[in-house]
């Protein structure tokens, strides 16, 4: 099996182990290296790491699109397969037409829901209560190709991006290689998406990312949890910018305005919102390390009745 890897962050390391180890990968094309963290240390990506592990070729380009001596380099190899997870370029269809068997992406949704840059942090966002992967040929739309199989798993309230994104990497690593193989002996019939049933899931940003205590309790715990690990969510406690890691909902009413502290305990700190109460469980201030609200109060304290947000 003569395969070419296209991928760039963590999520796609266990794909691209796997398939090493089953058919073996002969090229790997990841993102350039960039500056990364306070220092601006020039990084190379998790991707690179294991394909320079492992001896096998990687190719850095910029940009596929336009670019002779890439398609050139592809065409001449002849692969059967190019694998795309998570690479971070869209790939033109003088690539798309090279393979043998086409270009397959492994993308971290049910598509046709959630097409789009951020799947994990949308799905759980928006309140969803499954999610999964889904492996398709790709065309030249965005995340638009023909399906081949999914995954699916069952989402309690609790689990946050980082969990969801850890499961999903792992479990999709075994649908690539079931892909390969029902394409190979053509027991997979590609399925067409139904465009009227996806969703766009945008980059996320830093916007998004400051709580509004006017919206719901689960609203809000929602989107905590899908801005965790990052970007995560912050407010402002006396002017000074707060993240929140962690909370749970509430089964209790308050006739103060949103945003307004309630009460704390080792518990945490209770918060009023739209309808309900959230309770904070893990929180952040600048120059300090993540804590549980229990390990905060040790050595400082968190006042009630003052209200959260930019005004105080």
């Amino acid at each position: 099996m003569k395969i070419i890897f296209m991928g760039t962050p963590d999520f796609a390391v266990p794909s691209l182990e796997a398939l090493i180890e089953k058919f073996g990968v002969q090229y790997v094309f990841t993102q350039p290296d960039r500056p990364k963290g306070r220092g601006n240390k020039v990084t190379m990506s998790p991707v690179k790491e294991v394909a320079l592990k492992n001896n096998i070729p990687v190719l850095q380009p910029i940009k596929l699109k336009n670019n002779s001596e890439m398609i050139e380099l592809i065409k001449e190899y002849k692969p059967d397969f190019i694998i795309v997870v998570a690479f971070g370029q869209i790939l033109p269809k003088d690539i798309l037409d090279i393979p043998k068997y086409g270009c397959i992406n492994l993308h971290a949704s049910l598509l046709p829901k959630y097409r789009g840059a951020a799947p994990i942090n949308w799905c759980i966002i928006n309140g969803e209560v499954e999610s999964g992967n889904t492996t398709m040929l790709m065309d030249i739309g965005l995340d638009t190709g023909d399906m081949l199989l999914k995954q699916t798993i069952t989402l309690d309230d609790k689990i946050t991006a980082g969990e969801l994104h850890d499961i999903l990497s792992n479990n999709g690593a075994k649908l690539l290689i079931e892909s390969i193989e029902g394409l190979v002996n053509k027991t997979i019939t590609p399925e067409k998406q139904q465009d009227s049933l996806s969703n766009y899931a945008p980059m996320l940003n830093k916007n998004l990312a400051e709580i509004n205590w006017n919206k719901s309790s689960k609203e809000i715990h929602n989107l905590i949890r899908g801005l965790n690990p990052r970007p995560v969510t912050y407010t402002y406690y006396k002017g000074i910018t707060m993240k929140i890691y962690e909370s749970e909902v509430v089964d209790k009413n308050s006739k103060l305005e949103p945003g307004t502290i309630i009460a704390v305990s080792k518990s945490g700190i209770e918060v009023t919102t739209k309808d309900k109460v959230l309770l904070i469980k893990k929180i952040q201030f600048p120059n300090s390390k993540p804590l549980k609200v229990s390990e905060y109060l040790n050595g400082n304290d968190i006042e009630t009745n003052v209200k959260l947000g930019k005004e105080f």
